[in-house]
């Protein structure tokens, strides 16, 4: 090097990206839950897994409850009632079966489901006792319970954990939400979600049904479908959409917005 030159400089590291939790192992995504859940435990308390309602009741409100609020699914099941007993309901003009669930969203396609869910449950079983689920393999029960007319992954995973402790996890639109954004999964649907998170999850229907009431009112409060309170959020310092988009997290999109 001649007299007075400068030494060359040493090119900058690459700055690499962290990565986000959507792309890490399963075990370390399974300890992310662990986390999540002492953090909602703290925030929302200690839920004790004790049935809020019949199984019969359970599973005709979840049927209810699509894209419908508590408040009006409880009134369109009472309303419900008021045509009579379960082979009454069957056995009702479809229109009014709608007429008495109308404060439930889409009254027209839930009707019609609904009726045909109690005719494949009194047809199989002579009666509406759901309690042989009690006994049955997990496996079988859902299987038993999606194979009827108007029930999903969802609604058989509530009536299982609910109402007979089984080891299954229920995901609704909060939980699919939130675990999507802080990056427990990846993107997928709701179908897909409940069975990627139940395998990162203990099989212990206590802290299955916790975290899942958790994770409900955390859905309803803070982590939103648009404009989620980022500041508020106890989950945020590990949250893979706070780290991308900081407090600007947008609505929510099962599927990954276009580039």
């Amino acid at each position: 090097m001649r007299p007075g030159a400068r030494a060359p400089t040493a090119p900058a590291p690459p700055v690499t990206e962290p990565t986000l939790n959507a792309a890490r192992p399963p075990r370390e995504r399974a300890e992310l839950l662990e986390w999540m859940s002492g953090l909602l435990r703290t925030e929302y308390g200690e839920r004790p897994l004790v049935p809020r309602r019949a199984p019969m009741h359970e599973l005709i409100s979840t049927i209810l409850s699509q894209r419908t609020t508590h408040q009006d699914e409880e009134a369109a099941y009472q309303e419900l009632l008021t045509l009579g007993d379960w082979d009454a309901i069957i056995e009702a003009p479809t229109e009014a079966v709608a007429h008495a669930i109308r404060r439930s969203n889409y009254p027209e396609s839930k009707a019609p489901r609904i009726q045909a869910t109690l005719r494949a449950i009194r047809e199989q079983r002579g009666g509406y006792d759901l309690d042989f689920l009690a006994e049955l393999p997990v496996k079988d029960a859902l299987k038993w319970l999606t194979d009827l007319p108007g029930v999903g992954v969802k609604t058989a995973s509530l009536v299982l954990l609910f109402n007979y402790a089984r080891p299954v996890f229920p995901v609704d639109t909060h939980v699919h939400r939130i675990n999507t954004r802080v990056g427990t999964i990846p993107r997928m649907g709701e179908q897909a979600a409940h069975r990627a998170l139940l395998t990162l999850l203990p099989p212990d229907p206590p802290h299955l049904y916790e975290l899942h009431v958790n994770l409900l009112r955390h859905g309803q409060r803070v982590c939103t479908w648009t404009r989620p309170k980022c500041p508020a959020c106890v989950l945020r310092e590990r949250c893979d959409a706070f780290a991308v988009y900081g407090n600007n997290v947008p609505s929510f999109s099962e599927k990954p917005a276009k580039s």
